[in-house]
This record gives C-alpha cells, structure tokens and sequence, in this order.
C-alpha cells in the first residue's frame, strides 16, 4: 500500500500536472532522437537528414533545441508537460570544447532565470521554470569504457546537472559486450570520479522498498537503452521492437533493454527526487557561488549594480530561502498530520494493531 504522503502527492499532481525537464546528450548515432520519441510514446523529435557530402567542410557545432511535449501518465489521468532539451551535433568536432561551453552555458542560464526571478520583489506569475532536472548521457556501444570526450562532458555537467549515463543502441552488443561494457564503464565513472545520480539511498533511513528499488536501479547503471517506432506483431502480441533477421528485440522486455526501467525512474519513481537534488543542491550551490562572487565583485557581476542593490538583492535571496523551509516545514507537518489520520482510520477499521 503506497504511503499517506505519497497518497497525497499523487493527489495533487493529478490535479496541477507536472513540469520536468530532460536534456539528452551524446554522439551522433547513439539513438538519441529515437529513444525521445519511445519515451514519449509519438514523434517529438525529427531524425537527423542523411548528411550531404557537399556540406562536410562545414563545421557547425552543438545547437541546444528545447522542445514542451504535453503526456498523460497513467490511467489515472496525471499529466506531465515534459520539455525536452536535445543537443544535435556534440561530438561532431574533432575540438569540442566550445560544445562544452555551449551546454554547460545553457545549464547555468535556466539558474540565472530563476536566480532572477527570485530577486524580483513582484514576481511574474507566467514564469516557467526551464531548469534541466536530469540530463541522459548517450555513450556509444564501442563494447568498451568511457572515452575521453565522455569523460570530460559529465565531468563538466555534473555540478549543473543530474547525470544518468546509458549505453545507446544497446542492441548493436551480444549480452556478453553488453555486461563487460557496463563494467567497464562504471570502473572509468569511480576512477575518474564523475558524481553521476546513483540512485542514492541510506540504509538506516530509507524504508525496505526504496533501498531495493534503488540498490536494483543502481546495479543497471549505465542502462542499456534500445529504442524503437516501429510496431512489430509476436504471437498475437503488438510490441515496440526492432526486428532483425537473426530474431526481435523488444524495447519494453526487460531481458532485452533497459528501458521500462529509466522510463519508469525518470517520470515516476524518481522525478520527485532528481527534481529536488536540482532545486536544493545543484542550483543552491550555484546560487551560492553566484552570490559569493556578487559580494566579492567577481566575474559574472552586472557592474551597473551598486553596493545598496547587491546588499538589498542578497536580503531578498535570503528571505527566499527562509520561505522555502518554512514552506517544507508546512508540508512535512501536513504530511504527517494526514498520516495520522490514515493511522486512526484504519485502526477503527481493525486493519492495524
């Protein structure tokens, strides 16, 4: 039976929806497009026109496309407006440095809108947030480790984001690439010590089912992702698969694909939970950083502002933050009171002792 607080929550993200944002990042040919559109159950993103050898001089570089698609989740009608921020042409360049800049740039730009935001003393009642709460990392299915590249992006990432790196196109592996890959890969993570989201959990804290379910997401790090549009009939049964001449690869069987379980962690069991390490955590720390360099007039300072607006804009901040926690207090109380008043109910119902 799923908690009162979870009872309640789910309550209310039926009835206002959700907003959540997912950046999707990797080579080309990792199935990137392809595994946004199984996601999203339709055509989100368009696949990529077949390159024109009049045009391989051209060095373009990674475009930032953020595109809102609305989706129902379950019977139950929960909606959620789910923008996807795709990143075309990383890892095209033999430098990819100024890739690099361009998406940690946009990261930290959604930070300053709310950062803004936040120091508005009338706030903008139409502001949509744009913070990426998760961005997958696609890496190409080589059979081995990281490379350097992969290496360098998520590093760079990972303070502004929350990583979640897949191996794309998984199938293109025998299950014996597949396994050594994600060994390899998870020893290259701990070597070079990228802080991915692992699925954190504490044992001593954390309930018996949320240990599990997150020891069990953990162990499939980095998931095997496969991918596909096309319908394809087994034994009577429609499924979204990828059919060769050696046999089928159902995208939703989890003997074949990683899939159902990302989807499921990313606009279900974890959403909440990558939403609140970006808020709390991940744009805290920027904040900070942020404020730090205000009052000690660093980089990254409007210099029109004068000493009285910086000291009156910190104030704010402030004042931000104390609302926040006062806000989570509200909540928690609240959460607990209901909690309490399950307890009762079902213990005059004699389903407790």
């Amino acid at each position: 039976m799923s908690s009162p607080a979870k009872m309640m929550r789910r309550k209310k993200n039926v009835k206002k929806g959700i907003q959540f944002c997912l950046m999707v990042c990797g080579a080309s040919g990792t199935g990137r497009t392809t595994f946004v559109n199984t996601l999203c159950g339709k055509s989100v993103l368009n696949h990529k026109d077949s390159d024109d050898p009049n045009d391989a001089h051209v060095e373009e570089g990674v475009k930032i496309k953020p595109v809102t698609v609305e989706l129902e989740l379950d019977e139950e009608g929960t909606r959620i407006s789910l923008t996807i921020v795709d990143t075309p042409g990383f890892g095209d360049l033999i430098d990819n440095e100024a890739s690099f800049a361009e998406i940690v740039g946009y990261l930290e730009r959604q930070y300053d809108d709310i950062l803004a935001e936040e120091s508005r003393i009338k706030r903008n009642p139409r502001f949509r947030d744009n913070r990426v709460h998760a961005m997958l990392y696609f890496i190409t299915p080589t059979g081995h480790g990281l490379r350097e590249l992969d290496i360098e992006l998520m590093k760079r990432l990972a303070p502004r984001a929350n990583v979640i790196p897949v191996i794309g196109r998984a199938d293109s592996l025998t299950p014996a690439e597949l396994a050594e890959s994600k060994k390899l890969v998870m020893e290259d993570i701990e070597h070079y010590r990228i802080p991915v989201y692992n699925f954190p959990y504490d044992i001593e804290e954390d309930d018996e089912d949320t240990v599990e379910e997150n020891a069990e997401l953990r162990g499939l790090m980095p998931f095997a992702i496969v991918g596909s549009e096309d319908i394809v009939e087994i034994g009577g049964r429609k499924v979204r698969a990828r059919q060769y001449p050696w046999g089928v690869v159902e995208v939703d069987n989890p003997r074949h694909s990683d899939f159902l379980a990302i989807r499921s962690a990313l606009l279900h069991s974890h959403l909440a939970d990558l939403k609140e390490i970006t808020h709390d955590f991940l744009y805290e720390n920027y904040r900070t950083e942020k404020l730090s360099k205000s009052v000690e007039g660093g980089a990254g300072v409007d210099s029109s502002m004068n000493p009285e607006d910086l000291a009156s804009q910190s104030v704010r901040l402030k004042e931000e933050q104390l609302r926040r926690e006062e806000e989570k207090l509200r909540t928690r109380f609240s959460e607990q009171s209901w909690m309490l008043v399950y307890y009762v109910i079902f213990w005059s119902m004699g389903l407790v002792c």
